[in-house]
């Protein structure tokens, strides 16, 4: 394994602005954020010592290393005993729009890969057989899937299907996206009804996601429409916090 680089920032065009009314440390962690978004500052990549930056950008000591612990806090660097201060994976911010969480992965250059932990027919609760518009006890389709991202998982996926809709192959489920499939079976997606909330981890799901039991893990839910208004995917699917964020465009009403 090669060795992590060290002293990247000598690389960065990193300045601040002492005229700004933007705190320094903020401008620099921007700054150091942006690099990591970008893909300047990669995933493993230690950090030069705080000494140094701090003396090549005339700030003090105590003001860069705020601008990094800000990092850390967002799961952006984290501080290794013995190492330094190292770049992590980003953290995924998916837009709120009818995409797979395959796909964002993919164009955030995530390198997603799949578990399928569960492919059977079941019986439609009350719940799953309202949101499909399918009768009570009839059949329907569930997977479930740890979905990760070079090598660290990030959310817990369960889905129920109308049962006959495709043919859910589980090589195929491991190989690509849900969403993939179904278009490529020739489903057109149209729209979506999607709820976002909040819970505590249980302990079945800590241990899959890699978090300790009762941590905050954000939910949604979600029932996607075809053109023809028929409803051809219920999901109820968990995220870390740490790994994965929901992004809003909010625009002014006049």
């Amino acid at each position: 394994m090669p060795k992590p680089e060290v002293d990247p920032t000598v690389r960065l065009d990193l300045s601040v602005d002492r005229g700004s009314p933007v705190p320094l440390y903020f401008q620099l962690a921007q700054q150091l954020e942006s690099a990591i978004e970008h893909g300047t500052l990669t995933p493993g990549t230690l950090l030069g010592n705080e000494i140094e930056l701090a003396a090549r950008l005339g700030l003090s000591r105590p003001t860069v290393r705020q601008a990094i612990q800000s990092l850390v806090d967002k799961g952006l660097l984290v501080r290794r005993r013995g190492v330094g201060t190292q770049v992590v994976h980003s953290k995924v911010r998916r837009p709120l729009e009818l995409s797979s969480l395959y796909d964002d992965l993919e164009s955030a250059g995530q390198r997603p890969t799949t578990t399928v932990l569960v492919n059977t027919v079941v019986a439609a609760s009350a719940e799953v057989a309202a949101a499909l518009g399918v009768t009570e006890g009839g059949e329907v389709h569930r997977i479930e899937r740890l979905r990760s991202a070079h090598g660290e998982p990030i959310a817990y996926l369960c889905n129920y299907l109308p049962s006959g809709l495709l043919d859910l192959d589980t090589g195929q489920l491991e190989a690509t996206g849900l969403y993939r499939l179904m278009r490529a079976a020739g489903i057109t997606l149209h729209s979506a009804r999607q709820t976002i909330g909040a819970r505590a981890a249980t302990a079945v799901e800590a241990e899959r996601l890699r978090e300790q039991p009762g941590a905050p893990l954000l939910t949604m839910q979600r029932v996607t429409f075809d053109d023809t208004g028929r409803a051809v995917e219920y999901g109820t699917h968990t995220y870390r916090p740490s790994r994965y964020s929901f992004e809003f465009q909010l625009l002014v009403r006049n």
